[in-house]
């Protein structure tokens, strides 16, 4: 990659609050932002709610962009929440994720296979602001399968 990639935050759940609920009430677990997080192959981050969800997963991980993050936040005047509100894994800065389906590429050290885009749902519009979903479509991050173990820290 040609562009400096920055790891801006990190997050985990220990369990689904949306996945899953359709037409249910969310669930109440918490999205924790850590300062690192151990990829394993095949299998996912280690603590988070996806980790050895199915064989050969495809949302092993997921990815978010900065950059919408902060046009979010600029859209609807957002300034009281984090990136964690999204519930993907690893925030960066700098990556295309939408070119990178059906890309391997490389953060940190650590493999990925980009897989699909990690579509928005109904959910977000409670999360974060009303209308995100529909502002979200096409932005919405990126699921991976890990291809090599390896650790991803925060840089901030």
């Amino acid at each position: 990659m040609s562009k400096a990639v920055r790891v801006r935050q990190l997050y985990i759940s220990p369990g689904h609050n949306f996945f899953g609920h359709h037409e249910q009430p969310p669930g109440e677990h918490p999205v924790v932002a850590v300062p690192e997080i151990r990829c394993v192959a095949g299998r996912g981050i280690e603590g988070d709610r996806f980790f050895d969800f199915k064989t050969d997963y495809k949302g092993q991980a997921t990815f978010f962009a900065w950059e919408t993050y902060e046009r979010m936040c600029e859209q609807f005047g957002v300034r009281d929440k984090t990136p964690g509100v999204f519930r993907r894994n690893i925030v960066t800065e700098g990556l295309d994720l939408p070119a990178l389906i059906g890309v391997e590429f490389e953060v940190q050290g650590v493999r990925f296979l980009g897989t699909q885009e990690s579509a928005p749902c109904h959910w977000m519009n409670m999360a974060f602001a009303e209308g995100a979903e529909d502002a979200l479509k096409g932005s919405g991050g990126l699921r991976v399968k890990i291809l090599c173990d390896g650790v991803l820290r925060a840089e901030g």
